[in-house]
């Protein structure tokens, strides 16, 4: 299994630093057509989520009107307007997924955390949202946190897979042995 990906920089820098730290991004990429979806991943990958102040900044360095910006955002399900949270937790909907308990696999999810679909737990450990399709249809049901796949997810497992990524957490908090 796979470590997640996630940016360190927010370990160590503020927001504020890090809107500083996007205004050179900007510059790199002002007169650069179709600047503005690379502009906004790497805005996203800095600070975690967009937020308005940071669209407004990149609507005005691009010359681009607001609402083109933020409609792109809200647009694309991969961008986010509220932080998220350390473990992007995925549950496929689609048609195999779906028949096979995905629906009930999700509701098991938003017991565990305790939050709602596009909503982030307290501690910003986890994140719930839903996809279409992964491609293990015939895995089904299949959730992803971040880019790990679990098949054959069962409503009873949810509780045992969230504890295994708050494991890793306490592990990686007392250092290597």
């Amino acid at each position: 299994m796979s470590q997640s990906q996630t940016c360190k920089c927010q370990d160590s820098a503020s927001e504020e630093e890090l809107l500083l730290r996007l205004d050179d991004v900007l510059e790199d990429y002002c007169d650069k057509p179709g600047a503005l979806i690379p502009v906004l991943q790497i805005a996203q990958n800095m600070l975690g989520y967009l937020p308005e102040e940071a669209l407004k900044k990149i609507s005005l360095k691009l010359n681009k009107p607001y609402s083109e910006v933020a409609g792109v955002v809200s647009f694309y399900s991969f961008f986010s307007t509220v932080p998220r949270g350390k473990y992007l937790v995925r549950v496929c909907l689609g048609t195999a997924c779906y028949v096979r308990g995905g629906k009930q696999v999700l509701s098991a999810l938003k017991n565990e955390l305790k939050i709602d679909v596009g909503q982030t737990t307290e501690d910003r450990m986890f994140s719930l949202d839903i996809g279409r399709c992964f491609g293990a249809c015939g895995l089904s049901p299949v959730i992803m946190v971040n880019d790990d796949v679990h098949q054959r997810v069962k409503p009873t497992r949810v509780g045992e897979i969230i504890t295994k990524y708050l494991d890793m957490e306490k592990e990686s908090e007392g250092g290597e042995n």
